[in-house]
């Protein structure tokens, strides 16, 4: 729990405390509209001299003119009537039914990415946290489709991209986009799209068998430059390389039961406000988890917008800036431990060291790439002796043995929607994992926009704070984006250096 309070499973941004309500987060929160603070306060408008719920879908007064009570007694208690738009007396409680949009939103992102090939609704609703039958009136109140036909359409979404944009056969397309029949796929898309995949395989201009291009969207500024010189600073060598306007890595990954292993380049298109996105054709049978991963590494469903209105002047020189997130959760926890302490450069060394020794290697591949970052399992059946041998002290040796074997065994998830204070109080009750770690791998393994990663020795020098409480206690006024703010901060510093 940070300084702000509690967090929802699941949940991105974290819950404001009954009784410490602070203005800027609170009118954030309003701006974003985000459901899972309803309930949680109340907003009275002193220009209209009513209370609203953080759900109000009218438009956003000035912050100026808002206050804000945690309770509908407080706000009419202070004067302010009920809005007759969000109507506060449908105001929810604290409990699981607050989280309906975003657990909704939660399992449409997991779909979207697959989950539901090879697995059933009942592990969805697992996943997120709720019963199965919560999870279908849920989604059908939000989105207006059973979620069975909602993943119907996002495999005849991903179909088509795979019969567009790659020489795929319409047997291995509908494979990859996860039919179980190709009889069922050739009459599906037919009915819904009005022609066959193989007459859309004949007008494809895909030019190359051996990889795949695919174009991801995001909500301009995009701080390109920034992303690549966050990422450059901290590249693995053998798993990732950073060139002037490219990104490139070998990723590896399991999908429908089945291991995928290959590499991924990443260009930008301004114009086009979107990701070029090459894939080798090794990882086609894992589509909508790879372009899920690309979206978490390179944040493209930040909302700039309202991010970099908040920070202010901290984003003005660059917004647009995304916190750039994981291929793999686990890499990132190791990343964090690995760097406990010690500068980035050194543990770049050790990493790469871990990464040549442990990791899967990938013959052939480009860009000066050969290796795979070890996946869990492969870190669990290790020595503590293994690790300590690339340059790790046993304590942090220990620890990622201890992480690999929580997340090979699912006892812990280290991906984004998964319950958030569930997992951090998991990793937390690891020995040799601190806050700073733990705050880390939330930032960037779970993607929570407002993790912050208290005690930062950078942070502290480039701020000019001695203590941890005193750093926390200044970031407070970047909540609920502070993990923006932190990288923002980082690459001043970096900036400051050189």
């Amino acid at each position: 729990m940070s300084e702000f309070g509690q967090t929802f499973p699941g949940a991105s941004i974290t819950v404001l405390p009954m009784n410490t309500l602070d203005p800027l987060v609170c009118y954030a929160a309003f701006v974003a509209r985000d459901r899972r603070f309803d309930g949680w306060f109340f907003m009275g408008v002193t220009s209209t001299g009513i209370y609203c719920r953080p759900i109000c879908p009218a438009r956003a007064p000035h912050a100026k003119n808002c206050s804000f009570y945690s309770s509908a007694a407080a706000a009419e208690h202070a004067g302010y009537r009920p809005c007759l738009r969000c109507r506060p007396e449908l105001a929810p409680g604290h409990g699981v039914l607050d989280l309906s949009t975003g657990l909704a939103q939660a399992a449409a992102r997991l779909i979207e990415e697959g989950f539901l090939s090879g697995k059933n609704l009942s592990a969805l609703a697992g996943r997120v946290g709720i019963t199965t039958r919560h999870l279908r009136r849920i989604f059908e109140a939000e989105f207006g489709v059973s979620m069975t036909a909602y993943t119907r359409t996002q495999r005849l979404l991903i179909a088509k991209r795979l019969l567009t944009d790659t020489q795929m056969s319409v047997t291995e397309v509908a494979l990859a986009a996860g039919f179980g029949s190709v009889r069922r796929f050739n009459a599906l898309f037919q009915s819904q799209y009005g022609l066959s995949p193989l007459r859309l395989r004949k007008m494809s201009r895909a030019p190359d068998s051996h990889v795949m291009k695919f174009e991801l969207s995001y909500r301009p500024p995009f701080a390109w430059r920034g992303v690549l010189d966050f990422l450059a600073h901290r590249q693995i060598r053998g798993v990732e390389q950073v060139g002037e306007d490219r990104y490139t890595r070998i990723i590896a990954f399991e999908h429908v039961g089945r291991p995928l292993m290959g590499w991924i380049s990443i260009e930008h298109a301004p114009l086009r406000h979107s990701l070029l996105v090459t894939a080798s054709a090794s990882l086609q049978y894992g589509i909508a988890p790879l372009l899920g991963r690309v979206r978490r590494i390179f944040d493209t469903d930040c909302r700039p917008d309202l991010i970099d209105a908040h920070l202010g002047a901290l984003a003005a020189d660059l917004p647009g800036m995304r916190v750039p997130g994981a291929v793999d959760g686990f890499e990132i926890a190791v990343r964090a431990i690995v760097g406990q302490q010690i500068s980035v450069a050194n543990a770049r060394v050790v990493l790469g060291r871990i990464a040549e020794r442990f990791g899967a290697k990938v013959p052939d591949a480009p860009f000066g790439l050969f290796s795979a970052f070890p996946a869990a399992g492969d870190i669990a059946q290790l020595s503590a002796e293994d690790l300590i041998a690339t340059g790790l002290i046993r304590i942090r040796a220990e620890a990622i043995i201890a992480v690999a074997q929580a997340v090979a065994s699912g006892r812990i998830i280290l991906e984004p929607l998964v319950p958030l204070e569930e997992t951090l109080t998991a990793l937390r009750a690891i020995r040799g994992v601190g806050e700073w770690t733990v705050q880390y791998i939330a930032m960037r393994a779970l993607g929570w926009p407002n993790a912050f990663p208290e005690g930062d020795a950078v942070l502290k020098k480039h701020l000019g704070y001695s203590a941890a409480a005193l750093l926390n206690e200044h970031a407070s006024q970047w909540a609920p984006w502070r993990a923006y703010a932190t990288v923002h901060l980082w690459r001043q510093h970096e900036a400051a250096k050189s």
